[in-house]
């Protein structure tokens, strides 16, 4: 059981922090920011949530 929770924390971390970051970027892009490292890394850091989370679609662990 241990380990189901540890996957249950896992995948709202990621969820939030994805949302988080969506939100970080929407902000930057108001502001002109589409160039900076810091859009970048958001940009790079969302791609990967959304490879995890439809791994875990694939494997039929998410809906």
């Amino acid at each position: 059981m241990e380990r189901l929770a540890a996957f249950e924390l896992m995948l709202s971390d990621i969820k939030k922090q994805s949302e988080y970051e969506k939100e970080q970027m929407e902000k930057l892009k108001f502001e002109g920011k589409e160039k900076s490292a810091t859009y970048r890394q958001y940009f790079g850091n969302r791609m990967l949530y959304k490879m995890i989370l439809e791994k875990y679609k694939e494997y039929g662990l998410i809906d």
